[in-house]
């Protein structure tokens, strides 16, 4: 099938909720696409923050035995809402996308994760689906509770098992050995629906928008002191002060924006022009991660709002190692410190230091995302930690 980018644009405009109207958009599932060849050609990278190249993962799974899929739409993170944009506006495109993947390694067992909020609409898919024999395989829906680390993958293998949704310490690949021991593979939601447009319109078609190594688009969500905050799809590469542009343009004027979310990092007004790509975000410390930005306006203080997420992650710790049940407070109470103004001089070095301690140290990610999200807090807002430590706060002052 040719498609011109005029008639499927991305994720959002084949966005189609009834199996009906998803057909006459995408067509019927493409189960003869060389799926991980394609996949490959196409240079896509997983959406769910991580940004390992999908191919790759698909190859390792399909040298296993019995593997199973799993789509993950566990949204834990507080300022994301893409994943649920899309399971509620394109479920089908998600479900091929499944069913692709499922195809391509062989495997015999499928699952969604999704939170209970799109639970029912996913579930009604899936019975227009059935009704039209759609699917090679069935798919069960799991519910993925409401916590920031519900969405590691570990986390996600053991709550397909019957645990707790808490991630693990593991020795081997998810790949190679996770659900009850079989290869396994995790895959973001989002990264699913392209997968499906992929196998569709093609390698060079993905490669049209992105840049030359980091194709395509991805799905952002902004918050914070947008006029129009909500979902974009936008293609890697554009630059930070277009994504707030289509949010409808700042409220107020802006003092930073958090990128990546909460275990993202802070970038100031001055690299607003910088484009939105892993390379270029590595530069400064930063990552797009699972596509979150959140504005900060003048008139809030970068500290107080800093001590607010901090203190936020320390509370989601699993409570399973050491640098989260004892390292996260501590930080977090550091930030605390400074954001009141009862902070000394020595604390920014202590946060610092504390930050260095925590980070490679834990059972999961959660402790090196803190870290990397209080370091940009004491590189941006340097100047406030300054004033607070006078006892003062530029932001009120800007009230």
């Amino acid at each position: 099938m040719t498609v011109s980018l005029t008639e499927v644009a991305g994720l959002l405009d084949a966005a189609a909720p009834d199996l009906e109207a998803h057909h006459r958009i995408s067509g019927p599932i493409p189960w003869q696409c060389p799926l991980i060849d394609e996949l490959r050609a196409a240079g896509l990278t997983g959406r769910g923050g991580a940004g390992f190249p999908v191919w790759r993962k698909l190859s390792v799974v399909a040298e296993g035995d019995a593997p199973v899929v799993i789509g993950n739409g566990a949204e834990g993170e507080p300022a994301s809402s893409k994943d649920e944009t899309l399971l509620a506006r394109a479920p089908h495109l998600v479900l091929d996308g499944l069913q692709l993947a499922a195809q391509a390694v062989r495997a015999g067992e499928a699952y969604l994760y999704v939170s209970a909020r799109v639970s029912d609409s996913v579930r009604a898919a899936l019975a227009e689906r059935a009704m039209r024999n759609w699917d090679a395989i069935p798919v069960s829906v799991v519910h993925a509770p409401e916590a920031f680390l519900s969405g590691q993958e570990s986390a996600v293998v053991a709550a397909i098992e019957g645990k707790a949704a808490l991630p693990a310490d593991r020795v081997e690949l998810t790949a190679r050995s996770g659900v009850h021991g079989r290869p396994t593979l995790v895959q973001n939601v989002e990264t699913l629906a392209h997968i499906a447009q992929i196998a569709r319109y093609g390698a060079e078609w993905f490669r049209r928008r992105g840049t030359a190594e980091e194709p395509g688009t991805f799905l952002v969500t902004v918050s914070g002191a947008v006029r129009e905050p909500g979902v974009h799809e936008v293609p890697l590469g554009t630059s930070l002060g277009k994504v707030l542009a289509l949010a409808g343009g700042p409220s107020s004027e802006l003092r930073a924006v958090l990128v990546g979310g909460y275990h993202g990092t802070w970038v100031p007004a001055a690299n607003f022009g910088i484009p939105l790509t892993r390379k270029d975000l590595s530069a400064i410390g930063g990552s797009v991660g699972a596509g979150v930005m959140v504005a900060l306006g003048t008139g809030h203080c970068g500290l107080k709002a800093s001590a607010e997420v901090a203190a936020y992650l320390a509370a989601q710790s699993a409570r399973q190692c050491g640098p989260c049940l004892n390292g996260l407070p501590a930080l977090a109470q550091t930030l605390q410190a400074l954001a009141t103004g009862a902070g000394t001089a020595e604390l920014p070095a202590r946060a610092a230091r504390l930050a260095d301690l925590v980070e490679g140290r834990g059972a999961c990610h959660h402790p090196d995302g803190t870290a990397r999200f209080v370091r940009s807090t004491l590189a941006v807002f340097g100047d406030e930690i300054a004033w607070h430590l006078r006892g003062e706060c530029a932001g009120r002052r800007t009230k």
